[in-house]
């Protein structure tokens, strides 16, 4: 059983909150600020879990030594017990068990994640304690780190390219020869010194490198394409724990986002082959392009706030 990724409370840190992506706990870290422990069953509005009485049970002990609350019925299992000394600490009840939604590892009980420990769903407090060194989408998820989005792109990049090579194979020998005679006649007359040689690729550079760049291209949108609108991440996104989402709407993003993601970042790449000077002006867009995320304050780049994206980390759900 997974648990959704979001923040809850960090099981080594009870003044913390920490984020679960899904499958792991990561290193982000919030102050726990707002509600006091306890305050909502996952899924339901603070308070939209139990009503008094039902809730919680609270048990009175003597000075220093609190009794433990005895846990109520709620659903298959009671969901909190809390005991409460009259005079100093007390000791709360620890059992969590599984409640109407089918949730559960209690504090202290062994569950998900590296260090032994899943997410528990009565300590759930999503939109709380906004930390602020933490750069998050509106509801709470962390953003990811630029290096991971490259990590990432690189990953892909390699992928596409080997799964492609049986049909951009031909293409690129071709190219690669024309390139190496190019060089070979340039070098030739130098060495003649005869300094007239012109310096413009000649015209069957590109006759072989627009085939094998159009097939490279629509094998890598359909990849993308078919992980991100499905999972959210492609298989290199995926290896370094990081996905795609709206900004404003969690879950995998829908196909007209995807489309200006892809339009935009491979768009700027493609026209940065443009001869006599104009591909260099592409070519500086699309470096500045992949570096935005370096200073913005959303982590977007432009391919990103084309289409209300963000990169987070961990994964999505599906809506």
């Amino acid at each position: 059983m997974s648990f959704p990724a979001g923040w809850y409370d960090d099981p080594q840190d009870p003044t913390q909150q920490r984020y679960w992506d899904g499958g792991f706990w990561t290193d982000y870290r919030r102050p726990r600020e707002g509600p006091p422990p306890y305050p909502h069953q996952f899924g339901q509005p603070a308070g939209g879990a139990g009503q008094a009485g039902q809730g919680q049970a609270q048990g009175q002990g003597q000075p220093g030594h609190g009794q433990q609350g005895q846990q109520p019925q709620y659903g298959q299992q009671g969901l909190q017990g809390q005991g409460q000394g009259q005079h100093g600490q007390g000791l709360q009840g620890q059992g969590l068990g599984q409640g109407p939604q089918g949730f559960g590892p209690g504090l202290g009980q062994p569950g998900m994640g590296r260090e032994g420990y899943g997410p528990q769903a009565g300590h759930l407090q999503q939109g709380y304690g906004y930390g602020p060194n933490v750069k998050a989408t509106p509801d709470g998820q962390p953003l990811a780190g630029w290096w991971k989005r490259v990590l990432a792109r690189i990953i892909d990049g390699l992928i596409v390219f080997f799964v492609t090579l049986p049909l951009t194979g031909y293409f690129y020998w071709q190219y690669m020869q024309v390139i190496f005679d190019y060089q070979q006649d340039i070098f030739n007359q130098a060495a003649a010194g005869d300094s007239s040689f012109s310096t413009t690729l000649p015209w069957e550079v590109y006759k072989w490198a627009i085939p094998a760049t159009l097939i490279g291209l629509a094998a890598a949108f359909v990849y993308e394409y078919f992980f991100l609108t499905k999972t959210g991440a492609t298989l290199g996104k995926r290896a370094v724990g990081i996905s795609v989402r709206l900004r404003d709407v969690p879950g995998p993003p829908p196909g007209l986002a995807v489309l200006k993601r892809f339009g935009l970042y491979n768009g700027l790449s493609l026209l940065s082959a443009i001869p006599w000077g104009v591909g260099s002006l592409f070519s500086l867009l699309s470096l500045v392009n992949v570096l935005w995320p370096l200073w913005d304050d959303k982590k977007q780049a432009l391919h990103d706030k084309v289409a209300a994206t963000n990169v987070v980390v961990g994964s999505q759900q599906r809506r």
